[in-house]
């Protein structure tokens, strides 16, 4: 199939004004200019006046962990009964016929990485996934994609309740690196059963099984810390063990964005438009993006559904335009950024020949109050809400 005559936003280029797009069996076959276009006998689907758009990523939510309109029926985000969980997967918790799911695509949300909440020092397994669906294992993209760490308030608050380990920083500190040096002794002594004949496997751990990815940096560690001291924190231990990593949320980073530019740091900036509900985020604003995004850190927006609903996560981003941020950043900052920052920018977030057919088609600025997405594909087929024809 083939869209003409549209202003493209590629999102790893120029912007394209005349252009087209090229789809075929779910995958982008081709981009450019009108000019360029050969012709053929297809039907295209004209859109001239329209802007077209790589689906829009959501890099940080608990969509469908969190159920919506449930209490704790619904309620699958934090298995706060032990502080070191990483071999829970967010894949066996999900439930992807959450109307928030239809909300998200309905504004333009093909792509949501989600998983467990921050009670634990140690959650668990975040997944890459798709928004339409019903059997989850068909909508994955990346599963495990990271594993989910929590520094700051969050764990202090829940142990202390229970009066039970973390109740400092230091505490949960320790248990995060605790349970990565067990996961490192256990890869070594696979390593070594491997490499010597009379050397037994160590006796299977679930959790060190799960942290091993992370180790042979496989996927990332997605640290949730709010502070300066717990993003520092998080930076430590990912230098000490070598692993890839993200700053979820990073609240204070934008009062010290050199700092963190120095680390190379790379940043899940978000929640913006809720309130300020506990200390360490009282430095919250939504001048941060832009902030982060001028001292070239690698910043994307995230809404931390349910915190924000998934369905203003471009709300959030014209938000942080109206307060500093450059508006091609903005839009990079809900496609491309967040998935280089989790590693699947080879499937989503720009107009690439081969990467999958998920766009968004709009009549209008896409970052202005009113606008809502016209068309909406998955995997290069359009999705049809209630009263829709086609």
């Amino acid at each position: 199939m083939r869209i003409i005559n549209a202003k493209i936003y590629t999102m790893e280029g120029p912007v394209i004004d005349p252009g087209f797009l090229e789809f075929s069996q779910g995958k982008i076959t081709a981009v450019g200019s009108m000019e360029d276009m050969t012709r053929d006998e297809t039907e295209p689907l004209d859109a001239k006046g329209k802007i077209l758009l790589p689906g829009f990523l959501d890099a940080h939510t608990h969509l469908g962990m969190w159920e919506d309109s449930l209490g704790f029926e619904g309620d699958d985000g934090n298995e706060d009964t032990d502080p070191c969980t990483p071999h829970l997967r967010a894949i066996d918790a999900v439930n992807p016929t959450d109307r928030c799911f239809k909300e998200a695509l309905a504004y333009g949300i093909t792509t949501v990485v989600t998983g467990p909440g921050s009670a634990d020092p140690v959650a668990g397994q975040m997944i890459a996934m798709k928004t339409k669906g019903v059997n989850i294992d068909k909508m994955v993209i990346r599963s495990p994609l990271a594993i989910k760490f929590a520094l700051g308030e969050n764990p202090k608050t829940v142990y202390h309740g229970k009066n039970q380990t973390p109740v400092t920083r230091m505490a949960t500190a320790a248990i995060i690196r605790e349970e990565l040096f067990k996961a490192k002794k256990y890869k070594e002594a696979i390593q070594k059963a491997a490499e010597d004949e009379d050397t037994e496997e160590p006796e299977f751990d679930m959790k060190c099984e799960a942290l091993l990815p992370l180790l042979r940096g496989e996927i990332s560690a997605h640290f949730h810390a709010h502070r300066m001291d717990d993003i520092f924190t998080a930076i430590r231990i990912a230098k000490e063990f070598h692993l890839k990593y993200a700053i979820v949320h990073g609240t204070e980073g934008h009062l010290y964005p050199r700092a963190l530019a120095e680390e190379n740091a790379r940043v899940l900036a978000g929640p913006m438009i809720c309130d300020r509900p506990k200390p360490e985020m009282s430095a919250m604003s939504p001048s941060a993006p832009g902030i982060l995004s001028k001292a070239g850190i690698l910043t994307a927006i995230v809404t931390d559904h349910s915190v924000v609903p998934i369905q203003y996560l471009t709300l959030c981003a014209a938000l942080a335009v109206s307060e500093g941020m450059e508006y091609d950043e903005a839009l990079k900052a809900i496609t491309i950024n967040p998935a280089m920052i989790c590693g699947i920018e080879d499937r989503v977030g720009s107009f690439k020949p081969g990467k999958d057919a998920d766009f968004v088609l709009f009549d209008r600025d896409p970052l202005s109050l009113n606008a809502k997405p016209c068309a909406v594909y998955i995997n290069g087929e359009r999705v049809t809400f209630e009263g829709e024809n086609g």
